[in-house]
């Protein structure tokens, strides 16, 4: 079973630069090259709720009826003993994949060739061979150099199958060379990308870490207990494998309730999967079925997914345009764009949960709900627009029965092969449209069966076959094709689809990430509403969005209720971003839940520590908070955990030369350079440092370098470009921007500089073209003004 990535570092919005209404004005065009570079990588974590508000006294009333509680936490037990009460369940359970998921690595566990055999890929040999009873692996290391290690735990089994190394000091990495189960061969999961000692994927690094990224999800009751003072592992788990409490919760309460029948509120368990509510089972799997960043060791049961948790939006990194999976992201995300998900419908509606296997043959799964009846034969799902059609035919699926293309999955559960071969369908349970797809470059089901002329013939065809009225207002994808591409229409579009009151929470969360490129009074308004909408994710990136817009001061009296949020991941966004506003003492009778819940953010850093951004992010909080005596060690423990983790060492070099070390700032980044050459950050800093050195000429060679490295980064781009015009390189700066508005037109800051260059070197017809433009846009931009 493929490990699971948890996306555990994200980076925070970038410093507001623009403010609505009297607090939305233009950059500053010099201060990119007079301040540091700052870099915000925040995660987040659990800590207790705040305590709710002491009530009014009432008149008295009659008491209600006791409601059954459990009388101590629960705690986690020996599996062996549920077995005797529900062995229909552990029938099904064994040999499945969440049995499976982590196993010791013996003789009956491997399934790789590990009789001495060679593999070569990306430049490296690693060989697999046998001691006895235990499996070894000779391969480079963090050095570079081959080493003997030994296979301490297999990973999965279908389709391919991982192992885990013990390199010591408690850490397991995951080796990056697989065994295919099912063509039975070694394979590279990287192949073709010159994953080798030195890059960030190589099975040595942070990155491929298992106590972090992976055993979470493959073992039942897992703590990675970390030790920051030495920097080692002592990871413990209740069991290998997910087994019954991993989803369940705890059972010692639950063994008591069997022995006296008690009070014990669900059967002695925290946690209720049959619950009405199908957001408690959906977030149940979500915990490993969702690309999310961890907020502390572990979850609690009885929690929402977003008090230990925080998963990512529907990014451009992440997914297509229209939702459809992209990178590895798992099923939670797409599922949640459903109408399925809409619908009421839940994960064990269609997946018998302890077996993992599909409920029924073929596409009998999808007539439970999509039958010539049309009604739904699942409890608790909302069958209202259901239509009596013969779904499992030739003249809805139009392809031969048992040939591609006949099944439901086929057309609307289009998939990829993630880590080399492992095929995972898509869960948004989308229509396929060949021609939408074309023009919005979105992957189709058909297209992908159909390609060259054969896709041109069936985009015909399907127009013919498709009898769905034309819809009444643009659709989500169109919007964010128009938003994303800085077209004009784009900022309209952008806040229709956020007055909309069907769309999907994480269609809104997603939408609301785009607004800062498209500031008005209107847009403003709108991400106000949604502070206040009923799903967590929406109100954190309502959150993230405010702050883009205002500046500290101004943001306070928006954001403070949040800090009182009933979901975790919410109030450790608010207080993160009032952090400006309580330093100048600006919360007032808020302060005090700032205080809890920024203790919350620092208790989540310290719970990541094994990690070089947690170490970054408890440094800038530090800073910010006037602890100074404690950022320099932090950041140097963030380069400790990962020195290639280039955002800490810039940060270090930074802070070294803000209080007077300039000349062992200048070595740190020279030495680094020296190693790094090709790393673009290192470069741009490199020339900021000397531009405010006073040495404007010597920087135009690493910022170009940077420029060139990464050339799709907007703010490397930029900064060049307003050097080169501080220089009187007029015409290479508007040449710069130029070329940065062609792949991103909805730069807003290259746009603005750009008229403003145009204006002071004489060219206001070139001015007025963008300025027009910009106005097609987004009329409201109060820049305009």
């Amino acid at each position: 079973m493929p490990k699971h990535k948890n996306n555990a570092a994200q980076p925070a919005p970038e410093a507001s630069r623009s403010a609505v209404s009297k607090y939305l004005f233009p950059v500053a065009i010099g201060v990119l090259l007079a301040a540091a570079l700052g870099i915000g990588w925040f995660l987040f974590s659990p800590a207790p709720a705040p305590a709710p508000p002491a009530q009014a006294k009432a008149p008295v009333q009659v008491a209600p009826a006791p409601q059954p509680v459990a009388s101590a936490p629960a705690t986690m037990i020996d599996e062996q003993q549920c077995q005797a009460c529900h062995s229909e369940q552990v029938k099904d359970w064994q040999g499945s994949h969440h049995q499976l998921a982590m196993q010791v690595a013996q003789a009956n566990t491997v399934l790789g060739d590990f009789s001495n055999v060679t593999f070569k890929a990306e430049k490296e040999t690693t060989r697999f061979s046998r001691r006895g009873d235990e499996f070894w692996v000779n391969a480079p290391g963090i050095d570079g150099k081959n080493a003997n290690f030994k296979v301490a735990y297999t990973f999965g089994i279908a389709p391919l199958q991982q192992y885990l190394i013990d390199v010591g000091e408690g850490r397991l990495q995951a080796l990056g060379v697989a065994w295919d189960s099912e063509k039975n061969r070694w394979f590279h999961l990287y192949p073709g990308q010159g994953v080798n000692f030195k890059n960030p994927l190589h099975w040595s690094k942070p990155s491929q870490n298992a106590n972090f990224m992976c055993i979470e999800c493959h073992t039942t009751g897992f703590k990675r207990n970390f030790d920051a003072a030495s920097n080692t592992f002592k990871s413990q788990w209740n069991s290998l494998g997910v087994g019954c409490q991993a989803c369940h919760g705890p059972a010692s309460s639950h063994l008591e309730w069997t022995q006296k029948k008690g009070d014990l509120i669900h059967k002695g368990f925290d946690v209720d999967l049959k619950d009405k509510d199908a957001t408690v089972e959906i977030e149940t799997c979500a915990r490993c079925h969702a690309r999310r960043a961890p907020l502390g060791d572990g979850f609690t049961v009885g929690k929402r997914l977003m008090d230990d948790y925080l998963p990512s939006t529907l990014t451009r990194e992440l997914y297509a345009l229209d939702g459809k999976i992209k990178d590895e992201v798992f099923e939670h995300g797409s599922f949640l764009q459903s109408k399925m998900f809409d619908k009421g419908v839940r994960c064990s509606n269609c997946h018998n949960p302890h077996s993992n296997e599909l409920k029924a043959p073929g596409n009998a799964v999808c007539l439970q709900c999509h039958n010539p009846a049309g009604k739904t034969s699942l409890e608790g799902v909302d069958g209202k627009g259901l239509q009596a059609k013969h779904y499992d035919s030739p003249e809805h699926t139009r392809h031969t029965p048992g040939q591609p293309g006949s099944q439901c999955v086929d057309c609307h559960m289009p998939g990829k092969f993630y880590m080399g071969n492992d095929w995972r369908h898509d869960h948004s349970f989308s229509i396929p449209d060949p021609e939408r797809a074309q023009k919005l470059g979105t992957p189709d089901a058909c297209l992908s069966c159909h390609q060259g002329k054969a896709g041109a013939k069936v985009t015909e065809q399907f127009k013919l076959w498709s009898t769905s009225p034309a819809p009444q207002a643009r659709r989500y994808d169109d919007s964010l094709w128009l938003i994303r591409n800085g077209q004009p229409g784009a900022a309209d579009a952008l806040l229709a689809q956020l007055q909309r009151s069907d769309l999907p929470a994480i269609q809104r969360a997603t939408l609301l990430a785009e607004l800062p490129l498209y500031p008005s009074e209107q847009a403003l308004k709108l991400a106000t509403q949604d502070l206040k909408h009923p799903e967590p994710q929406v109100r954190d990136s309502a959150v993230r969005a405010i702050s883009a817009f205002l500046p500290p001061p101004a943001r306070a009296p928006l954001l403070a209720p949040l800090l009182n949020d009933p979901v975790k991941a919410v109030r450790i966004v608010a207080a993160r971003d009032l952090l400006g506003a309580a330093r100048n003492n600006g919360l007032g009778a808020a302060q005090a839940n700032w205080d809890v819940a920024i203790g919350e953010y620092e208790a989540v850093q310290k719970s990541l520590l094994e990690r070089a951004e947690a170490n970054l992010n408890l440094a800038m909080l530090y800073q910010a908070s006037g602890r100074s005596a404690e950022v320099e060690a932090l950041l140097r423990s963030a380069l400790q955990r990962d020195p290639d983790f280039y955002p800490a060492l810039v940060t270090l070099a930074q802070w070294l030369e803000a209080n007077g070390r300039a000349r062992e700032a200048q070595t740190l980044l020279d030495d680094s350079l020296k190693q790094h050459p090709e790393a673009a950050l290192l470069q741009h800093t490199r020339g900021l440092s000397l531009i405010r050195a006073g040495q404007s000429a010597e920087a135009m060679a690493p910022l170009r370098k940077a420029a060139q490295l990464e050339p799709h980064n907007a703010q490397y781009g930029y900064v060049l470009a307003v050097a080169l015009h501080e220089s009187g390189k007029v015409d290479e700066a508007c040449a710069i921007l130029e070329g940065l508005l062609k792949v991103q037109p909805a730069n807003r800051n290259a746009r603005l500089s750009l008229i403003q260059y145009y204006l002071d070197s004489g060219q206001e017809p070139k001015a007025q073209v963008l300025l027009q433009g910009w106005k097609k846009i987004n009329m409201g931009d109060p820049a305009l003004k």
